[in-house]
């Protein structure tokens, strides 16, 4: 997506009716984008219209509460919060049954206490037996769990904590007071996210990295992988469950 006229937006244009409505309609293909980003990871049940229309309270949201001297971009900002806007309306139609999202939390507890105590990356073999389930199970619950990994990184977590509901612009975003000098700052933050994608396995890293950055699908991995789309779901399932893990712990670590 090309960038908005809009790199920054000020109180003075924030109050402009005009402005705003001139706001909304040129952030419009960027609001349909992102919802059709991820809408094609979801079930053909949810509406594609209930996720714009998601979109557009977010981008209206973050035209309210935009702060220009965070230093931050005015389009960088609007993403965050029209994607956080679309997954607020996913979590509120409930489509994870919960016994889904448990037995990901799961997955993803044992690979945080392997990794801990290995130092690496655990094969899932080491995962099955950390689960006390033979391989062709562990596959098995990766399969069942996809679906929790199949929304944007940006949703931390899956249950009823504050934690689940932040994303990591929302953590920067805090004014400076709310951060003692011992307390990580944005840079840090990246440079974590940054390791812990290149701490995964070489298969995992290429899957997120072609998920996300490159935007392909799960079927155009599969070609360029020389991969089923079944078997990149599967791996991009394993490289979530492992990131989420990690961002877990990093975000426990900000909110103590």
């Amino acid at each position: 997506m090309q960038d908005m006229a809009f790199p920054d937006l000020t109180e003075e244009q924030k109050l402009n009716p005009k402005i705003r409505a001139r706001v909304i309609n040129e952030f419009s293909p960027l609001i349909k984008y992102i919802a059709s980003r991820i809408a094609i990871r979801l079930p053909p049940h949810i509406d594609l219209n209930d996720l714009i229309n998601a979109g557009v309270i977010g981008l209206i949201d973050a035209i309210e509460k935009f702060d220009a001297s965070k230093q931050i971009k005015f389009k960088t900002y609007a993403e965050f919060r029209i994607r956080g806007a679309i997954l607020d309306e996913l979590r509120s139609m409930d489509w994870v049954p919960r016994s889904v999202r448990q037995k990901a939390r799961k997955v993803e507890d044992a690979y945080a206490r392997l990794e801990y105590n290995l130092g690496r990356p655990a094969s899932d073999e080491e995962v099955a037996q950390e689960m006390k389930v033979d391989i062709d199970s562990f596959h098995k619950l990766l399969s069942e769990t996809a679906s929790v990994s199949l929304l944007s990184l940006d949703d931390l977590g899956e249950d009823d904590s504050d934690l689940s509901k932040r994303n990591l612009l929302e953590y920067i975003l805090q004014d400076d007071k709310d951060w003692p000098s011992s307390k990580i700052r944005f840079a840090e933050i990246r440079d974590m996210v940054a390791k812990s994608i290149q701490s995964l396995p070489e298969k995992e890293r290429m899957v997120i990295s072609l998920y996300y950055y490159d935007e392909l699908t799960m079927k155009e991995i599969g070609h360029v992988l020389k991969f089923t789309e079944s078997r990149v779901s599967q791996i991009h399932t394993k490289a979530v469950l492992r990131l989420r893990s990690k961002m877990h712990k990093i975000f426990k670590e900000i909110n103590s």
